[in-house]
This record gives C-alpha cells, structure tokens and sequence, in this order.
C-alpha cells in the first residue's frame, strides 16, 4: 500500500521531470552562462575575466540604439500587417471553408516545408529591380525605371511579413474554430446585424488566439537577422544582426550577451504591457470556455 502511495506521488513528478531537464539544459544554463558573459571584460587574445562589468549593457545599447528601435519598429509593422491579412483568412477558412479546411490549411503551411533561409531569398529574386514583379511593372511603364524595393525597409517588412504568417493565423484559425456556430445564430435572432455579431462575438471569442498569434510573430520579428540580411542590406540592419555579429564575428561576448538580455528584457516589458493592456484574465476566461 505504501509503495502505491509512493509511485503516485512521484508520478506527477517522473512525467515533468524531460520536460524539465530540457527546458533547463537548453534554456536555463544558456542563460546564465549568457548573463555571466555579459557581465565579463577583456578580449579574445588575453581571455575574459568576470568582473561585473555592467558597462557592457551602455555601451551597447548607446552604440546600436538605431537597431535596436528599428528591430521594434519592423516587428511591430510586420505583426499588424499579419494580424490585418491573417485574420479574414483565418475566419474565412474556419467558417467559409467547409470540407477543404486541411487543404487550405496545408496551403498555408506549404512554404514551411522549404528553408527559412531559402524561403527568404526566393523573394530576394522576386523583389529584385528587373524580377518578375517589378521588371514588368517598369516595361509598362506603370513605376519608374529607378524605383527598387530591395535593400529598403519595405523589403524587410514584407520578408517578415511572409515567413511568420503562418504564426499569425493557426492559432486565431484554432480560436475562431471552436466558436460554436449556435452561438452566432443567436446574434442573430436577437436581430444583431453580422457586423455587430462579429464585433460583439466573433471577435471576443478570437480574443486568445489573436494574443497567441500576436507573440508568435512580434518575438521571432523583431529578432529575426535572415530577413534584414538577405533584403534589407546594410542600411536596414537589425538587432539581430548586430548580435550575430559581435558573436561570430568581433568575438565581443560581453557586448553581444548584453545586448541579447537587453532584447530579452524590452520584448519582455512589452509583452506584459500588451496583456495587461488585453487583459490576460478575461482572454484565459474565454479560452477555458
């Protein structure tokens, strides 16, 4: 009897236990080793001493400020852009779509089964000034001979844009799809027109997937280092870049884990501003429904 006790204690614990010794093997330790680094001085030739060395996070965020603000800027146009086209897909394909919703799901899902990296250069070639959207487009004479998207903002944001997509709509798809239909057909009895039905119950109900999709998309964006290197080229370059960067290339630990927990420490501050600001509380409420 005591040993059936035993195992059914320890088997809440035995079952988290993986889930535990990853999370802390490949996040925990990396990070504390990372925040041990960022707090170092010294160079690659004479080695790195721990010396609390806080100077680290100034330099760093005074030097690369620009992209630091331009990484925000770029997540936050690429996380709207997703969330105004993710959204009608997401409902048409969870209400319009009847029996052929997988395959419009897989649709979607399709450009995932390709390379990030190679995902994003195949818009290097369809965004360059003679490629197949913009040379016929310059032909016509429809844009100017001059005019080119790449090595601009635009490109990055549409990079974004294109490759955190599908992050944006499955978890609204799976929030829009749980919606019981007798729900809106008493909106509708109560005479509220479909725009009101949206506004006042479709759109409440998407509430968690909406907050899902949201940091889905804004953490990996703003990031993110393939798009702003393959499309943005030099004048557009983001934290990410910088970080790589002063990891692989300058070698300047500190520097580079400081400014990855500064990353770490604004998307954190702005994602509790952003639920607090939702309300966490009432988006878990209706999700639990």
């Amino acid at each position: 009897m005591r040993g059936r006790r035993l195992r059914a204690a320890l088997t809440p614990y035995a079952l988290v236990f993986p889930g535990a010794l990853w999370l802390a093997i490949f996040f925990v330790i990396p990070t504390v080793v990372m925040l041990s680094l960022s707090l170092h001085s010294g160079n690659v030739t004479d080695g790195y001493v721990f010396t609390w060395n806080w100077q680290s996070y100034v330099d760093g965020i005074t030097t690369y400020t620009d992209q630091i603000v331009r990484s925000l800027v770029y997540g936050f146009l690429a996380t709207v852009i997703e969330l105004i086209i993710g959204f009608p897909v997401a409902y048409w394909i969870a209400f319009k779509g009847g029996r052929h919703k997988s395959v419009y799901l897989f649709l979607i899902l399709l450009p995932f089964l390709v390379s990030f990296v190679l995902r994003t250069i195949s818009w290097q070639f369809l965004l360059s000034d003679n490629g197949i959207l913009l040379g016929p487009l310059k032909s016509i004479g429809l844009i100017p001979k001059d005019m080119h998207i790449l090595a601009t903002g635009a490109a990055v944001v549409c990079g974004l844009v294109y490759n955190f997509f599908p992050f944006m709509v499955l978890p609204i798809y799976a929030a829009l799809e749980r919606i019981d239909p007798r729900v809106l057909e008493a909106a509708q009895d109560l005479y509220a027109s479909k725009f009101q039905t949206f506004l006042r119950v479709v759109f409440p109900l998407s509430l968690p997937g909406v907050f899902a999709g949201v940091l889905m998309t804004f953490v990996p964006a703003t990031s993110d280092y393939v798009n702003a290197t393959v499309l943005g080229g030099t004048g557009n370059t983001m934290i990410g870049n910088v970080i790589q960067n002063q990891f692989l290339i300058n070698q300047d630990y500190p520097v580079a884990s400081a400014l990855s927990f500064t990353l770490m420490a604004i998307l954190l501050i702005g994602i509790f501003i952003y639920a607090r600001a939702l309300g966490t509380e009432d988006v878990l409420e209706v999700a639990a429904r």
